[in-house]
């Protein structure tokens, strides 16, 4: 029989907990990335070198990677803050930036990576450009960078990209339509809402791509709410979102997490752009027309509330197996 074949999209460090536990099962996995992010070391080097952000990339790689432990600690290794123009670069975005420069784009670096580091999959940038995230607030206010979201106080209405260098609308990366067309089970999440999942699904092929898809769509959805992006969201709200920038009810099922966070758990100093647990409103997933499934996929790790990768996966596994019957 055929592998099932699974494609996940997100960016953030929400979905490589997702990947490392996938790409230990019997599956034909592929990650299709956000190159959105236009903050910190990847800002940085997106606009020095007029490449796609590497970050996000960067931790898919080393999720999806069977390297040893002690390659992982060398190129997630960051350069600390008195380090001069080093400062904040981990060494694996210098190591991406660096073969993107060489082989003339940052697609070709990430497949000559992933055979470098034995990924377990296809690793797949949503763009070959870097884009630019636009947020429209209900205020009207526009807000022009994935780095400045958070800090506008008002209520987002929408996003939407454009390319960074050149007035173009924006395009998929290369079989990034393909891969999404041939899946089995598409997931999307978790990981920021506004910042990681929807500047993947607003490019308009693959909007059209996962409107046209017969796989099963299942959306992971986030354990906490997020200061600047979701704050007073329910899970019904984070469904409703994705529907609206799609313009149809296109997720089939929902993974929620009812485990509790106790009340003084959260690390609120180093979490800081998390809130509270996302507020359960069944009823309205029901009105979204999706199968929700919901278990305990909390993992507490330092003070921080986390998905159980294993956990996750365990039921991504069984949608597709349902899905191949």
């Amino acid at each position: 029989m055929r592998k099932k074949k699974i494609v996940v999209i997100g960016g953030g460090t929400g979905i490589p907990v997702i990947l490392n536990a996938l790409r230990k099962e019997d599956v034909d996995l592929t990650a299709i990335v956000t190159v959105a992010d236009d903050g910190g070391s990847s800002g940085e080097l997106r606009g020095a070198l007029d490449i796609a952000p590497p970050g996000d990339l960067r931790n898919v790689l080393v999720a999806m990677s069977d390297m040893p432990r002690l390659y992982e600690q060398i190129f997630q290794y960051r350069f600390k803050a008195d380090d001069g123009p080093l400062k904040g670069h981990p060494i694996g975005n210098l190591v991406i930036a660096g073969v993107s420069e060489m082989q003339g784009s940052t697609y070709n670096a990430i497949q000559i990576l992933a055979k470098f580091f034995h990924v377990q999959g296809r690793i797949l940038p949503s763009s070959e450009a870097a884009l630019t995230l636009h947020a429209v607030f209900q205020d009207k206010k526009e807000v022009i960078g994935e780095s400045h979201i958070a800090d506008y106080p008002g209520k987002i209405d929408h996003v939407y990209v454009t390319n960074t260098n050149n007035q173009e609308t924006p395009t998929a990366s290369r079989h990034v339509v393909t891969e999404i067309m041939a899946a089995d089970t598409i997931v999307m999440g978790p990981g920021s809402l506004f910042t990681s999942i929807l500047p993947n699904v607003v490019i308009p092929e693959i909007r059209e791509a996962l409107i046209q898809t017969t796989a099963q769509v299942v959306y992971v959805c986030n354990i906490m709410t997020q200061r600047g992006e979701t704050e007073n969201f329910t899970d019904a709200d984070h469904v409703n979102v994705l529907h609206q920038h799609v313009g149809t009810q296109f997720i089939d099922t929902v993974l929620v997490n009812v485990a509790q966070v106790p009340d003084t758990y959260m690390n609120t100093n180093k979490f800081d752009e998390y809130l509270v647990q996302v507020r359960h409103d069944f009823s309205g997933l029901q009105a979204e027309n999706i199968r929700i499934i919901s278990n305990d996929f909390l993992k507490l790790v330092d003070g921080g509330a986390f998905h159980n990768g294993d956990a996750v996966a365990q039921e991504i596994m069984r949608i597709s197996e349902r899905r191949m019957l």
